[in-house]
């Protein structure tokens, strides 16, 4: 599948790029997964976004890159989502390898934190993460912390 790659800081989005972003984690993690939560949690402006846009120009997943300091003292991958069109397909595993790279590249070296689904546990520990946290609950969902050393 033939994606264009992009990410930008908060300030650098187009209006288009925005809206697409949280279309995209509306879909998904409000109507899809019947989870109601406020996204807008006064993050995002301080973060870079990842965006994997498919041949059509449609936004098919996308994570926002925390800085240190902001969700925990660690950097931090957050928000990943993947359409359920190319659920399967590897594109899941393309956001989270580039997430991490662009989170070296931005921030440096040194551990990664993500609140992962507990779902997706196996999924994460492919890339190196560790569980570093009991189950939790967070808007109804299974979670856990994990951590990239």
């Amino acid at each position: 599948m033939s994606l264009t790659t992009i990410c930008k800081h908060f300030t650098d989005l187009t209006n288009t790029e925005l809206y697409d972003l949280l279309r995209l984690r509306s879909d998904v993690f409000v109507v899809e997964q019947n989870c109601i939560f406020l996204d807008q949690d006064n993050k995002d402006q301080q973060c870079h976004h990842v965006l994997f846009y498919d041949a059509q120009q449609e936004l098919v997943a996308c994570a926002r890159l925390v800085p240190p300091g902001l969700s925990y003292p660690e950097m931090s991958i957050g928000r990943i989502v993947t359409s359920m069109k190319v659920r399967g397909t590897g594109v899941g595993k393309q956001l989270v390898a580039f997430s991490i790279a662009e989170c070296r590249r931005l921030f440096g070296e040194g551990p990664i934190k993500i609140g992962a689904q507990l779902y997706a546990k196996k999924f994460y520990e492919s890339f190196g993460f560790v569980q570093s946290s009991d189950v939790y609950d967070e808007d109804g969902i299974d979670h856990i912390k994990m951590i990239l050393a």
